[in-house]
């Protein structure tokens, strides 16, 4: 069939596999990018160094773009990608001062700002999971819509607990910099110091692999009703 209906429709769901691919591979190359600038010096700091947060963050930028041209009609979605691609804007402007925060580290302006990258990054991923969670509400896969919302809903909640984890180990620090904490709990504090790195490091590491694992089977569903449209 080629009639326009059809082909329009073909049109959309490539670029919605392409959008779906982009944020898959997008997803950990910002995550990884932003967090091995965040640990250099200035002294490793390269040219490249600067553009390439600004490429990663917009390559989900990009990706939620391509989501775009999908079931135009369905207000709610096209709310959810609204919201995504402001959060996806505010990524790529606060990208910069991961470098200058490098650079020049003693401008608590670049520090701020790095917090709020950090904080938008979260909200982001977040919200992509609940984009997830409204695309496949409008795909026959119902085994594919269940996974979906246990696994988004699971994602959501880990992420919610970051800022309390975050807020925890500051409030703590600040008690052991103060020396308002018993010596025990300092002492326990220090043992445990890589305990609470790793569950930092799970807590945000788990959902961002959860997110690929649905962005990857979500993307095989499409391209499986792609190649029966085109029989």
């Amino acid at each position: 069939m080629n009639d326009p209906a059809t082909a329009e429709l073909m049109r959309s769901l490539h670029r919605l596999v392409r959008g779906l691919s982009l944020l898959f591979w997008g997803l950990p190359f910002a995550l990884v990018e932003c967090a091995h600038l965040a640990l250099k010096n200035r002294l490793e700091l390269r040219p490249y160094d600067f553009i390439l947060p600004v490429v990663a963050n917009g390559l989900l930028l990009l990706g939620v773009g391509l989501l775009g041209d999908f079931q135009k009609q369905e207000r709610v979605w096209r709310l959810a990608l609204d919201r995504a691609r402001m959060l996806g804007l505010v990524l790529v402007g606060l990208s910069p001062f991961l470098y200058w925060r490098v650079k020049v580290p003693d401008v608590q302006a670049y520090s701020v700002a790095v917090l709020l990258l950090a904080g938008f990054w979260l909200m982001f991923l977040y919200h992509t999971n609940y984009v997830l969670q409204r695309l496949v509400a409008m795909l026959p896969d119902e085994g594919l819509r269940r996974e979906t919302r246990f696994f988004t809903g699971l994602n959501q909640y880990l992420l919610a607990l970051i800022p309390l984890a975050i807020s925890l180990f500051l409030l703590v620090l600040a008690l052991a910099q103060s020396s308002h904490l018993p010596l025990a709990i300092l002492k326990f504090w220090q043992r445990s110091e890589t305990a609470n790195q790793w569950l930092f490091l799970l807590l945000t590491l788990f959902p961002v692999a959860t997110t690929m694992a649905l962005l990857w089977k979500i993307k095989e569903v499409v391209l499986d009703s792609v190649f029966h449209q085109g029989h």
